[in-house]
């Protein structure tokens, strides 16, 4: 097993010379274990442009790979932990407190053994084997052989994906049936377009290439992906035979070993908090209260409201339902086909680019793009995700919007949706973090979800500062939709998997506090379901991002400037909230301080 092989060799190779300082040791370690990594995750070294000395190998899916990959990470641990952090500093000492944070959480979870269960509706190789042309950058005759390399260890990916699941089965880690049910659907889209997609790559070869070389390597590609197929094909039927029937009827992970303790650690790692169910619970009904009030004022300012004067009597459950059921069936808030769904969303998030100079002092380089779902995956993901991309790869970024079932789609949620997956969400702070100067590759790469996704649902909010939606009280509606959506989830997450609620009772309360669409709201709730404590992380960080802006905004009072307290959020990339409140409160005090300085009379 791999050691922090440059410190050991300085201190090996003279018995006489000195130690090597705690610095120098820290890097070692970082360096060291970032060439595990690249080599153990072959697939994101080559989406993130990084040289991994495995470019023609995937990742270890088998019991095996995931045990080796524990005990390694578990050395790195005990090395990172020989180092006393007080003989650090500055960025180091953020690291190795990062570094040591998720080594720390990722040994706890383990014994939850929650990779036993790696196929859903939001995962497995029936999504992740199409998509693995995508981030990944052609322009060797090398990266096209790889490629194709790649390619051919997928069939045993697969059947270690199996033998996962006949793990989780006999140990009694099953997922629910209420969220499995359109599994076969899936699999069943990705066998009848023959993996076309992987395709694409090799429809043009270099000329570098010699002609009988192209020929053989696509003939290497038809055998491959029949190969791939066949264990596809053979997984479908094995899950719907053996694996479905025996999926579980409950749907709170309390019923699953150590349930009750595998959320609790869940919801630590989701929200960076202390907040346990209970807490995260109440927080999300005091958020749903304050949010239903501004929906109801919202409501009073649109011309539904006004064209009816009868309505201004109505008691407010009676109007909100109302309202929603408008705009659940008024055919102005829909597109007409799939192509204006997209041409609207690019429209709309050209406008927000315009906006954000004003905004931010950093902005990243790398550009983003907008695509529809892939139809394969469509019927069974959410309303949209990001993809990242990679500048030294070559890929950008990449919004997934969600053209299946138009009539589920409304246009009202079109701005505080592109603020959320593109600018200034997910692909505007995900790619700062990318382009961090002077900072370690897992620096770049790290994600807290209650940071991610809570600065995510804080730039929904920006939204209102650029001027969306003054004017437009039906988009601002929609805003407020999308944060009392993340507001519910606290409460539903909660009552799923710590107070006993049924899958029904959770998208009943959603249909009465949301205006989200029948089928997003079984889609959210599924997805629940199959992720415990991951969907608290945005409404607990957007409160925290919100709170640290108001201490600011307090505390510095004119001098307050928004670009700066941004960049300040953003520029150590994404960090746990605990983590965060020190570096703002850090920089409020040398804003301070630099602003009495400046306010002293010359001598």
């Amino acid at each position: 097993m791999l050691r922090a092989a440059a410190a050991i060799l300085l201190l090996a190779s003279n018995a006489f010379a000195q130690a090597p300082s705690p610095r120098e040791r820290w890097n070692a370690i970082v360096d060291e274990m970032q060439r595990w990594r690249d080599t153990e995750w072959p697939e994101e070294a080559i989406a993130n442009g990084r040289p991994t000395p495995c470019p023609d190998r995937i990742t270890d899916a088998s019991i095996r790979g995931i045990e080796k990959r524990r005990a390694q990470s578990a050395i790195f641990l005990s090395e990172l932990l020989e180092i006393d952090p007080a003989s650090l500093e500055g960025e180091d000492l953020l690291g190795w407190q990062l570094l040591t944070r998720q080594l720390r959480e990722a040994e706890e979870g383990h014994r939850f053994r929650s990779f036993l269960m790696p196929v859903g509706g939001r995962g497995g190789p029936q999504q992740d084997i199409p998509q693995m042309a995508d981030r990944v950058p052609f322009r060797t005759p090398e990266d096209f052989e790889n490629y194709l390399k790649r390619l051919t260890a997928v069939p045993q990916m697969v059947r270690d994906v199996r033998e996962l699941l006949e793990m989780g089965m006999a140990e009694g880690r099953m997922p629910p049936k209420a969220t499995m049910k359109d599994l076969p659907a899936q699999f069943d889209a990705v066998l009848k377009g023959n993996l076309e997609q992987l395709r694409t790559p090799m429809a043009k070869l270099p000329d570098a290439i010699p002609a009988d070389r192209q020929a053989a390597m696509r003939a290497e590609l038809d055998d491959t992906l029949q190969k791939v197929l066949l264990e596809l094909g053979l997984l479908r039927n094995w899950l719907i035979e053996t694996y479905l029937p025996a999926c579980r009827d409950t749907v709170g992970a309390m019923h699953l070993p150590d349930g009750k303790a595998w959320y609790e650690h869940a919801l630590r790692v989701h929200t960076t908090t202390s907040m346990g169910a209970k807490e995260v619970h109440e927080t999300g009904l005091a958020e749903v209260a304050r949010i239903r009030a501004e929906m109801l004022s919202v409501i009073r300012r649109t011309d539904w409201f006004a064209a009816d004067a009868a309505r201004a009597k109505i008691a407010d459950d009676t109007l909100f339902d109302a309202f929603v059921g408008y705009l659940r069936t008024d055919p102005r808030f829909y597109a007409k086909g799939e192509e204006e769904l997209l041409a609207r969303y690019r429209d709309t998030c050209k406008r927000i680019d315009a906006k954000l100079p004003a905004l931010f002092g950093t902005l990243p380089r790398n550009p983003y793009g907008v695509r529809a779902v892939p139809k394969f995956m469509a019927p069974t993901q959410t309303t949209a995700y990001y993809m990242p991309g990679s500048l030294r790869a070559g890929n950008p970024g990449w919004f997934y919007a969600n053209t299946h079932a138009l009539e589920q789609r409304p246009l009202y949620e079109m701005v505080p949706l592109s603020l959320h997956e593109a600018v200034p969400g997910h692909h505007l702070q995900i790619s700062i973090a990318q382009e961090l100067p002077d900072q370690p590759e897992f620096r770049r790469d790290m994600h807290f979800t209650a940071f991610v996704e809570g600065w995510a649902l804080y730039a929904e909010r920006l939204g209102i500062e650029m001027g969306f939606f003054e004017n437009d009280p039906y988009s601002d509606f929609g805003r407020l939709t999308y944060e009392m959506w993340r507001s519910t989830r606290l409460v539903v997450d909660t009552g799923i998997h710590a107070f006993g609620w049924s899958k029904e009772r959770a998208m009943d309360f959603m249909k009465r506090n949301t205006a989200l669409s029948e089928l997003n709201i079984e889609r959210e709730v599924d997805r629940y379901i199959d992720w415990p404590g991951q969907a608290c992380g945005y409404k607990i960080g957007e409160l925290r991002i919100r709170a640290m802006r108001a201490k600011a905004e307090g505390e510095l009072g004119a001098s307050f400037d928004v670009r700066a307290f941004h960049d300040a959020v953003l520029g150590a990339g994404a960090i746990p909230l605990d983590v965060l409140a020190l570096r703002i409160d850090a920089w409020i005090a040398a804003r301070k301080a630099a602003q009495a300085s400046s306010a002293q009379p010359s001598s």
